[in-house]
Order: C-alpha cells, then sequence, then structure tokens
C-alpha cells in the first residue's frame, strides 16, 4: 500500500504541475483513499512535498485550492501538518484578497447577495468586469470561486495546536485574517468559525484568583473555544484533592472528557456550573465569551472566581469539535504574591435586576437537574443536544464578540460588552478518539494533544467542489 501511496502521490504532483484535466481529478482521488492505509510518516512526507509545490505560486487556481482541501484531509488524519499549516493561511489570505475585491464589485454593481463560490458563471465575471476591469475581474472572479476550499483547509489546520502557536509568533498574519474573515463572513458562515478559531489562539493563559479563600494561580490552556469550556476545565483543576483542594462538587469526569477531548455523554450532557466569572474591574466575564475577551492586568488576563448568584447550568460539548482543549496549574502564587494582586481587584458589579438574581425567580427557566458519575453508567456515544424541554430552555448559546468590519488590516482591538448569545454549529463527523491531556507547568504552544483519526473511520468524502472533475478548472473559462 505504501509503494501504491507513493506512486499516486507523484502522479498528482506531476498532474498539478502539467495542470493535466484528464489525470488531476482521478489522482487526487487515488491519494485521498490511500492516505488512510498508509504510516503517518509517508503522509508527513506527503505534506512536506505539498507544502514545497504550493509555496511555487505556479499553480492553477483550482489545483492549488484542490491540493489545499488534501493537505487538510491529511491533517485530519492525525498527520502534523508541518510546513503545510502556514503555507495554507498565507494562500487564505492572498486568495482571500482577490474574494474581498470580488465581493466588493459585485455589490457595487447591486445589492443583491453574491453567487456561492461553486455558483459562479461566465455571466458573473461579465458583471463586475465594468468595475474591475478586463485585468483584475477574471482573476477576482476566480478567488472567489476557490476561497471556500482555502476556507475549508484552514478551519482544519486551525484546529492544530502548532499552527495556532505559528499564529502567536506572527501577529501580522493573524491580524490580517481577523480582517479577512470579518469582511467575508457575512457572505460565507465558514468564516465565522473561523474568526472563532482564530480568537482561540489569542490567549492561553491566565492569573486565577479565588474571592473565598483569596488564593491564586497561574493556568495555561489551549483549544479552549468558549467560557462554558473554560470554566469547566477551571472546576476540574481546582476543586478537591484532585486539583487544588478548593471546595465545591468535583465535576463528573464525562463533562470533563467531553471539554477535553470526547463525544458528550447522553447520560451526563448536563453540566452545572460552580461560580460566577469576573473580571479585575467587577464587570461579569459571561460563559458565552471566549478567553480572548477576558481583560488584562499588566499583560495577564485576569479572572476572579465568585460565589453564583443564581445556579447555571449548560452542555457538556466542545464548540469546535475537532480541535481538542487543555488546561492545567502551571502554580499557586504565594500569599505575598496573590495579595499584591488582589489590590488591582474591584468587587463584582450587579450585571442583572435584584429581581432576577434568586434562583427560584418564576422568570427563569426551569434548572434541569444534573446527572453525576454515581447516578447512572456510561451510554453510547450521540450527537450533541437537549434532549427535553427544560434543557432547551436553559441551555446557553455560545457566541463570540465581532471585531469591527473594516476594509483595511487593522490589529484585533479587545471588544466591549456581550452580544446576546448564539448556538454553535454542530457536529459533522464523528469526533475522533481522545488524546492525553499535557502535564503541569507545560508549554502551551507545542503541539499537545495531538489528534488522531478514529481507527476505521478513513477519511471522509472529498467535499463536492473538489470530488467533481471539473473542479480543477472553472468550466466558465474552459
Amino acid at each position: 500500500m505504501v509503494e501504491t501511496f507513493r506512486n499516486a502521490f507523484q502522479e498528482l504532483i506531476d498532474a498539478s504541475v502539467a495542470t493535466d484535466p484528464h489525470h488531476f481529478p482521478p489522482t487526487l482521488g487515488r491519494v485521498h483513499t490511500h492516505a488512510a492505509h498508509v504510516p503517518a510518516g509517508e503522509r508527513e512526507l506527503a505534506l512536506e512535498a505539498l507544502a514545497d509545490l504550493l509555496n511555487t505560486g505556479h499553480l492553477a487556481p483550482g489545483i492549488t485550492a484542490d491540493l489545499c482541501v488534501l493537505a487538510g484531509a491529511l491533517v485530519e488524519l492525525g498527520t502534523d501538518p508541518g510546513p503545510t499549516a502556514p503555507t495554507t493561511l498565507h494562500l487564505l489570505h492572498t486568495v482571500g484578497q482577490g474574494a474581498l475585491a470580488f465581493t466588493r464589485a459585485w455589490t457595487h454593481t447591486q445589492p443583491d447577495p453574491p453567487p456561492t463560490p461553486e455558483h459562479v458563471t461566465a455571466h458573473t465575471e461579465t458583471r463586475i468586469t465594468p468595475h474591475l476591469g478586463p485585468d483584475t475581474a477574471p482573476a477576482a472572479t476566480l478567488s472567489w470561486w476557490a476561497i471556500e476550499r482555502h476556507a475549508l483547509a484552514a478551519h482544519t489546520m486551525l484546529g492544530e495546536p502548532t499552527t495556532r502557536a505559528h499564529l502567536r509568533r506572527n501577529p501580522t498574519l493573524h491580524a490580517q485574517l481577523m480582517a479577512l474573515t470579518n469582511q467575508l463572513s457575512p457572505h460565507l458562515d465558514l468564516f465565522e468559525d473561523l474568526r472563532a478559531l482564530l480568537r482561540m489562539s489569542e490567549a492561553t493563559s491566565a492569573l486565577v484568583l479565588h474571592r473565598t479563600t483569596g488564593r491564586a494561580f497561574r493556568v495555561l490552556y489551549d483549544g479552549i473555544g468558549d467560557n462554558f469550556q473554560l470554566h469547566t476545565l477551571l472546576a476540574d483543576a481546582l476543586i478537591g484533592p484532585r486539583g487544588q483542594h478548593l471546595q465545591g462538587q468535583e465535576p463528573d469526569p464525562r463533562w470533563v472528557s467531553a471539554f477535553r477531548d470526547g463525544p458528550t455523554d447522553p447520560a451526563a450532557q448536563t453540566v452545572r456550573g460552580w461560580w460566577n466569572l469576573i473580571a479585575h474591574d467587577g464587570t461579569w466575564v459571561w460563559n458565552e465569551g471566549v478567553p480572548a475577551e477576558i481583560p488584562t492586568v499588566e499583560g495577564e488576563r485576569v479572572l476572579v472566581l465568585d460565589p453564583q448568584p443564581y445556579p447555571r447550568s449548560w452542555n457538556a460539548r466542545r464548540r469546535h469539535r475537532h480541535v481538542f482543549g487543555w488546561l492545567v496549574v502551571d502554580g499557586e502564587l504565594a500569599p505575598a504574591e496573590a495579595q499584591q494582586w488582589w489590590k488591582h481587584i474591584a468587587p463584582a458589579q450587579e450585571a442583572l435586576p435584584p429581581s432576577h438574581q434568586q434562583s427560584q425567580d418564576s422568570d427563569l427557566p426551569p434548572l434541569p437537574e444534573p446527572v453525576t458519575a454515581a447516578d447512572l453508567h456510561p451510554g453510547p456515544e450521540s450527537t450533541d443536544g437537549p434532549t427535553n424541554a427544560a434543557e432547551r430552555e436553559s441551555e446557553p448559546e455560545p457566541q463570540t464578540q465581532e471585531h469591527p468590519r473594516t476594509d483595511q488590516d487593522p490589529v484585533p482591538e479587545e471588544p466591549e460588552g456581550d452580544e446576546q448569545p448564539q448556538r454553535p454549529p454542530e457536529p459533522t463527523q464523528d469526533p475522533p478518539e481522545p488524546a492525553h491531556e499535557p502535564q503541569s507547568g507545560s508549554d502551551p504552544e507545542p503541539g499537545q494533544g495531538r489528534r488522531r483519526a478514529h481507527p476505521g473511520l478513513g477519511l471522509p468524502p472529498l467535499p463536492p467542489e473538489v470530488s467533481r472533475s471539473t473542479s480543477w478548472a472553472p468550466t466558465w473559462r474552459s
């Protein structure tokens, strides 16, 4: 099988360079099929070769887009992305600039939304040509035609810790991609997810202060998609003898697994909260938000754990199912140092009217009873989602803050306030097997908790825009 994969991959490279309409589509399919049956080392070599090929800049736009999707498919099998991750992100930015030029030209002609990328036609290019000119319109139309495939590949790459670490070392690229997602998300839903994944790379540590005891801890984390996940993993790391001996009910291990790297257990999908999360200035840090929105003091994100003013509950599931999360306590601050930090902390503000801060208030939806490990044995895997009316009513719906949308590429700014929650996207495929979480004190930058494909799943089918034999070149230009 290794030799078969190598031969197919070499044929793919040859067909890509030659822009061969007869051999590229079927060869791409063969590489995709055989990849699940070769060792990871073979796939890593293939990804390195793909990075070199994509960096030449001499491939047809459709071939470049399809090769990026193939790179993402190899990563989904558990292959280290290596140099293909930054290459994919840079290509997304480059193609994205052409896609932006297309959307601006399109809306300049008429207010109707642009066609979806796979439905671009000769008429599409003709419509924007008077605005962009005959030299620019073809390239802009091709960029729009290919942009969704580039976004799909980047979505997979941003699920990898090494990719997010690369962005933290390259703030300019991060800012450029944030600006791109801000401007394209009104047209393509996939860019909403990309923006949320980009925000994930902005925060990997926090100083956590416990109001009741006065203790303070520095925690490291990565792969945290929202504060529901952060809240639950903090409880696992801090409460009880397995944590830092804070008082409280230890979280059900099945909740913790769902927020790290596992599926939601239908017998334990309702999490009951522990604290009220507070910023240093006393404002509430809502569970619907993301860690990147936690305000900083002297460069540290500071989070205060206050007693809950009323009970809260949420579903045990990661916002981004293809991203594995972890959180560890890097250490506890000495009492004297903790006391210095407490000088920066204001009392918690009232975020709700007094009548709404009572746990038994009739205006609040009924709180579902939590399920603990002692109550039920783990059940079979199932898709996430509330299973009864009470849980549907009380289920929070996460949403991140949007950055200002401009036509420039500004460095992202910290948003202010909180927005209404929005339901996270449902998973589209079975989750992979759990990975090991890092040990306390580990560096959040390296690729901790490598994702591995579930045995026997193999690769999912190629997306329709890739699997169609005409996807390597636009039909209206053939």
